[in-house]
């Protein structure tokens, strides 16, 4: 067969299942967030998404110095303002 004859081949996304031990121990670690998230107060939550933002723009800063290893550190935080905006916009769009 050639590579013509079937080009939506190359983009199927190959499905990949954990080996069981690794599955239970993926959901027993995801029911004890559940549970964790559902006794924190509004405050605690709003506290949690903070964090998780600002660690969230850690690792796209850490991303941006590594695509752009000479830029300096004002410039990455431009970029990783760039990025947020447009973020922002594609969300308004959406």
């Amino acid at each position: 067969m050639s590579f013509d004859a079937n080009p939506d081949s190359l983009r199927e996304v190959a499905q990949y299942s954990p080996p069981r031990p690794i599955q239970q121990l993926i959901d027993e670690l995801y029911r004890q967030e559940l549970i964790e998230a559902r006794i924190m107060s509004p405050a605690e939550k709003a506290l949690a998404g903070q964090r998780l933002f600002e660690a969230a723009c850690r690792i796209t800063l850490a991303g941006i110095r590594h695509q752009f290893p000479k830029a300096s550190e004002e410039r990455c935080r431009s970029i990783l303002q760039e990025r947020l905006e447009l973020q922002r916009s594609l969300e308004e769009t959406a």
